[in-house]
């Protein structure tokens, strides 16, 4: 078990509760707890203890929203995912710590200000439906992003989170889609991390001691999310993206 103090260990509670939030109300609300363990642990090995406690979010996710995903659009992301995975893993085998946290920082307030750039021509231009080649294209840059930012630092909510608010989900089909997305994606990182030595015997204590805290946070996630409207949802989901990309950054 690590030798943390109190206080790191109340700080990764916090962490793991919202993982379970994140999972069940405020996709991207983890990059807090992405955030957290990094300064906590060293960068890549707050990337193996942290992927066990999403997959059990991702387990109560499915199970509240699986019938509300979106699947032509999880289809599509599918190469460009696993194209952004297996860049995620060089970088992973080549970048230092530091090296992570500054280049998912970037990565995200990109991401950002493209989503809302997005956003904005998207109002000034009508409810006009997307086009096909736009979506292809959204798919394209997100997807691949997205399998980057996970792979490296677990940081793909925020990447996704942008891409189906573009795509102009309602809140209960964003969470299904996501659900279903982070629960196949974070599997299919396990044995990548198994082998890059993230996920090792003394991570697997942290998250025997930490699973609570996540089936807590799903729980009351589930909770949160009847009391919240669609422009509310938005609002929170683009400002935590924002708090989790300039805590990476600087």
């Amino acid at each position: 078990m690590p030798d943390l103090s109190a206080l790191a260990w109340t700080l990764m509670a916090f962490a793991a509760l919202l993982v379970g939030i994140s999972k069940t109300a405020l996709p991207g609300s983890n990059t807090i707890s992405v955030a957290i363990f990094a300064a906590l642990l060293p960068a890549k090995e707050s990337t193996g203890a942290l992927l066990v406690l999403l997959i059990v979010g991702d387990a109560f996710a499915v199970w509240a929203y699986r019938k509300h995903a979106d699947w032509q659009v999880l289809r599509r992301l599918v190469p460009t995912v696993v194209a952004g995975l297996v860049a995620g893993a060089l970088f992973l085998a080549l970048a230092s710590d530091a090296g992570v946290r500054r280049v998912i920082g970037v990565i995200l307030l990109l991401v950002i200000a493209m989503t809302l750039v997005r956003r904005y021509t998207t109002r000034k231009s009508g409810d006009r439906p997307i086009s096909k080649r736009r979506e292809h294209v959204q798919a394209g840059v997100y997807g691949t992003l997205g399998g980057f930012t996970t792979m490296v630092a677990n940081a793909a909510g925020p990447v996704m989170s942008m891409y189906f608010l573009a795509s102009r989900f309602s809140m209960k089909t964003f969470l299904g889609t996501a659900a279903w997305f982070y629960a196949v994606v974070n599997l299919v990182k396990v044995p990548f991390s198994v082998g890059l030595g993230l996920i090792t015997e003394q991570t697997l204590l942290v998250n025997a001691v930490l699973v609570p805290a996540v089936v807590a946070g799903a729980l009351a996630g589930r909770a949160l999310v009847t009391k919240m409207n669609q422009t509310l949802f938005d609002r929170l989901i683009i400002l935590l993206t924002v708090v989790g990309a300039v805590y990476l950054l600087f």
